[in-house]
């Protein structure tokens, strides 16, 4: 799979290198990504600024990952282009992504989530 990969702290930032996200690379793309979360990833940032182009297939494999790792905000998804962007407001996935303008903005949204998640798990096991 074309993706470039790598750790900051807990979160897995993946960038895919192609163009499309479609019935052509969508299983490929999802069946790496999976075994990333199987490998222990918890919290991935999905780096879109090079993908222009998804489909009803590709939106699948997001909204599968998304199920996957379980957590709405354990999933985010930054740099989304134009013609994705309209994507995802036709279909209303905005609302149910988080989606960031850039890299650095998701890692700080995804890592204060985790920190207030950890926050609450310790009060609650008090």
């Amino acid at each position: 799979m074309n993706m470039e990969e790598r750790q900051e702290g807990e979160v897995l930032v993946l960038k895919p290198l192609f163009k499309r996200l479609d019935a052509y690379t969508s299983a490929s793309f999802k069946g790496w990504v999976v075994d990333r979360i199987i490998g222990g990833a918890k919290r991935i940032v999905l780096n879109l600024e090079r993908v222009d182009f998804i489909d009803s297939t590709g939106l699948g494999a997001l909204i599968s990952l998304l199920k996957t790792i379980g957590d709405r905000d354990d999933f985010v998804l930054c740099g989304v282009r134009m013609p994705v962007t309209s994507l995802f407001r036709v279909t209303r996935m905005d609302r149910v992504f988080g989606i960031h303008e850039s890299e650095e903005e998701a890692l700080r949204a995804i890592s204060e989530r985790a920190k207030e998640a950890q926050i609450t798990d310790r009060h609650s096991h008090g």
